[in-house]
């Protein structure tokens, strides 16, 4: 899996992320980064590419995204849910969000995100990935799917690569 976080500043200054209202699939009704699945044959780093074109026909090039993170999420009331993400983080792109059948994309505020509709785990790694440096986190959620029960973060130079 792949997940690609866009930043801007608004016409009044303020730093801003791309992230989107769910619409259908896996975590339906949540305020969500764009991503997805890493199709055969692909990187990590493309299914990003692709993904945040397909959710909100923004262009973004690979060399203007960073790789910042690599997370493990496991589920174990519900093993199927369990996943490996990548998280990319970029400022650099061309167009304007879209909305599309699988997700409402829109522009908010670092200062005023809305947590209380976003996966429990963004509190504990979001806000790092966006200036820091790399960070390798595994969060473990309680049988509710919801809360984190829970987690480790380790924050360091290196970049663990492209899983698949």
């Amino acid at each position: 899996m792949c997940l690609c976080i866009l930043t801007r500043r608004s016409p009044t200054g303020e730093r801003e992320l791309l992230l989107g209202r769910k619409k259908t699939g896996f975590g339906t009704g949540k305020i969500v980064g764009l991503g997805g699945h890493v199709e055969p044959g692909e990187t990590a780093l493309e299914a990003a590419v692709r993904e945040v074109a397909e959710e909100s026909t923004i262009r973004v090039a690979p060399a203007d995204l960073r790789e910042a993170a690599a997370l493990t999420f496991r589920f174990p009331a519900k093993p199927e849910w369990d996943m490996l993400v990548t998280v990319f983080v970029g400022d650099r792109f061309t167009g304007e969000a879209q909305e599309c059948d699988e997700i409402a994309p829109r522009w908010y505020p670092l200062d005023d995100l809305p947590v209380q509709d976003m996966w429990d785990d963004n509190r504990y790694w979001l806000l790092q990935v966006l200036d820091g440096p790399h960070l390798t986190a595994r969060f473990e959620f309680a049988a509710d799917g919801e809360t984190v029960e829970t987690s480790s973060i380790e924050i360091g130079p290196t970049v663990i690569g492209d899983e698949r």
